[in-house]
């Protein structure tokens, strides 16, 4: 009996192993990337900087996106220095940013002056901060259609980087330029950066909205990555439809990019940016670019939409990803468990699977 009962225990424990074997249950190598969030991943929260570092530290995070100025209880440097020692105390860089800084965008806005002062405030901001960048916009895909095109749309924005050179390098702080909303496919903005000036003018790399102007978010990175300073990342599912492709942003590790390939063609080409996740789930887009108008605002470039179509053939329709309760008073409380629970998923998955993070 006693035999007996150790055999079938033996058994049992060489199962248990089988399933368990250190391959399968190790995580993935370290890759020393920082990893955190974009505050725009959990805009229902409504939450100010001292609580966007507390819920930093409390996922551990090595870095935070605080991509508006009105995170802030006061711009006065003396309060945004008790917000940088808040977040060096937790061990979280601050990375700052603001919106639109193109005068002609229709995404503009004068609440924070002319472009030009709206630029120098947030350099001044990111300097208070600690933050090595201020992370801004041109706009969207409706500046496509306004007179002379994206391509005047950039020519304006030039013009505002370089009447405030000099304010970014007295700050010390680098201006990235995110590709935002369709408003620039990636060799336009690298463009755009160059003409600036690549001493103090960089990209902020956004995966989700590289599928609005219809490229590969991998291709997207080969072309933005080099000149990389900032990030605002999620995942993204692609499928095909009869007059193009639908679209729908998804968490990291639910969508079409391949994460292990990212992150190691992220460590080659920008090393020592964070990775920083901005979940913005659900939303469909469908883009019509099989109907002959579309192409009017867009550059058409046949090897690039290659890739993109590559994608689209690969991914299928996925439910949306959160439907709000029918109920008015119901529906805050329910976004705000929502965009927490899509980040918080979105960062256990790149921990475990890819390895990236600083912290244990």
């Amino acid at each position: 009996m006693q035999r007996r009962s150790f055999l079938t225990g033996l058994a049992a424990a060489t199962t248990l192993a089988a399933t368990r074997s250190p391959l399968a249950a190790a995580p993935a190598p370290k890759l020393k990337i920082a990893l955190g969030y974009d505050n725009f991943a959990v805009r229902a929260m409504q939450w100010k900087a001292p609580a966007l570092i507390d819920y930093a530290a409390q996922l551990k995070c090595d870095s935070l996106l605080i991509s508006d100025l009105d995170a802030y209880e006061s711009l006065d440097d003396t309060a945004l220095r008790a917000v940088r020692a808040k977040a060096e105390a937790a061990g979280v860089q601050l990375y700052a940013g603001s919106w639109s800084i193109c005068p002609t965008s229709k995404t503009f806005r004068p609440n924070r002056g002319t472009a030009e002062e709206h630029l120098r405030l947030g350099l001044r901001v990111s300097k208070a901060l600690g933050s090595p960048v201020f992370r801004v916009v041109l706009g969207n895909m409706e500046d496509r259609k306004t007179e002379g095109g994206i391509q005047a749309r950039i020519r304006d924005t030039v013009a505002v980087l370089k009447a405030c050179r000099a304010d970014a390098k007295a700050a010390g702080v680098k201006i990235a330029i995110e590709n935002h909303a369709g408003d620039m496919h990636s060799w336009e903005l690298r463009d755009l950066i160059k003409a600036a000036g690549e001493d103090f003018v960089g990209a902020n790399i956004d995966s989700g909205n590289a599928a609005w102007t219809l490229e590969d978010p991998h291709d997207v990175l080969e072309t933005l990555g080099p000149v990389t300073l900032c990030s605002s990342l999620r995942d993204e599912m692609i499928w095909e439809t009869p007059d193009g492709a639908t679209v729908q942003w998804t968490a990291a590790g639910d969508g079409l990019i391949d994460w292990k390939r990212y992150a190691a063609r992220w460590a080659q080409l920008c090393p020592k940016v964070p990775i920083m996740i901005e979940t913005i789930s659900g939303g469909p887009r469908e883009f019509k670019y099989k109907q002959p108008e579309f192409w009017q605002h867009y550059d058409k470039r046949p090897d690039k939409l290659a890739k993109f179509e590559a994608l689209a053939k690969r991914g299928k329709p996925i439910p949306v990803a959160f439907k709000p309760p029918a109920d008015p008073k119901d529906r805050p409380a329910a976004t705000q468990a929502f965009q927490k629970a899509d980040l918080e998923k979105s960062l256990s998955y790149l921990r475990r699977e890819i390895g990236l993070g600083l912290k244990t």
